[in-house]
């Protein structure tokens, strides 16, 4: 099994409940886990019934669960281009609070919630704290934009940077023109512009990385969420993510003497075998529905008894 598993999928069709399962499974297999939420609108706190905050929290023994902070990526990121509103104005350059936000937002949108997941993302992609890393995913349009933020950000730092050293190189010019060429020089050298390139092309790396990362699809046997999951494979695919397994959610196995019951399973089977012809080379994990609220650990342990196979 890979090191880090991420879920995903649309709204609605239980990625957390799953996710927070397949920690629990990893967890009582011996390996130390953590869970992590990018999701904007957690429930890993509820999956779980414990408090769950922006630190790692301990679930269970070996088992830990964190959900991220959506302000802490967003202030990290801002961060930069702040001291580099700083720096312009030691050059005699001044900037406004617009212009400077201007700067900010040249690859991101201010408040961005997938700012927070890559960079929540990004804190245990690079920790060796935990055996396994399991990432519950946001709604499909916020996981799209999320794996494609290393790059965006990449060129939004890019361009912050190229306009910094030019004014590094006029500043640098001005200092020995006065004070001639002894005159000290603001260094090219790393700095927390380069980090933070380093850091997004590390995860942007290791989402891509078979032997480190897996993506599962989470999706219900309904053809609306079975139409949205072959959507999702194929722009995953265009990533270079490798995806390997589809996990359908809420199967209904005995539907007994209940006719309607029985239709609606007839309606899933046939769901279900419309995503495998689709997508004939993921594996299709099926878990069964369950009744009520899944929440809590004994729930997840059900949950689980469907992800034996892989972890």
């Amino acid at each position: 099994m890979t090191r880090f598993v991420l879920y995903g999928g649309k709204g609605g069709v239980g990625k957390t409940t799953v996710a927070a399962a397949s920690g629990h499974r990893l967890a009582a297999a011996g390996h130390e886990t953590l869970v992590v939420s990018t999701d904007p609108a957690h429930s890993l706190g509820d999956a779980v019934e414990a408090e769950v905050g922006g630190d790692p929290t301990e679930i269970r023994s070996g088992l830990w669960g964190v959900e991220v902070d959506p302000q802490t990526g967003i202030d990290r990121y801002r961060s930069l281009f702040e001291a580099l509103a700083a720096e312009f104005s030691d050059a005699g350059i001044r900037l406004d609070e617009d212009e400077v936000a201007a700067l900010f937002t040249s690859g991101v949108m201010p408040g961005s919630d997938e700012l927070a997941a890559i960079e929540g993302m990004a804190t245990y992609v690079e920790s060796d704290r935990w055996d396994r890393v399991v990432f519950d995913t946001a709604p499909t349009g916020h996981t799209l934009r999320l794996l494609d933020l290393p790059s965006v950000m990449d060129r939004g730092v890019a361009t912050a940077m190229d306009l910094r050293d030019q004014v590094r190189r006029k500043a640098n010019t001005a200092r020995t023109m006065f004070f001639g060429p002894m005159a000290g020089r603001r260094d090219d050298g790393p700095d927390d512009f380069t980090a933070m390139r380093k850091r997004m092309d590390r995860v942007g790396r290791v989402l891509r990385d078979p032997e480190q990362t897996e993506f599962r699809v989470v999706t219900v046997p309904e053809t609306m969420a079975v139409r949205e999951s072959e959507r999702l494979v194929g722009r995953l695919r265009e990533f270079e993510v490798p995806v390997t397994t589809l996990v359908v959610n809420k199967v209904i196995e005995d539907a007994g003497d209940c006719d309607r019951c029985r239709a609606k399973r007839a309606d899933q089977e046939a769901a279900i075998g419309t995503l495998r012809d689709a997508l004939p080379d993921l594996d299709v994990w099926t878990i069964p529905d369950q009744s009520g609220e899944v929440t809590g650990l004994a729930a997840l342990e059900r949950v689980a008894e469907s992800l034996a196979a892989v972890d």
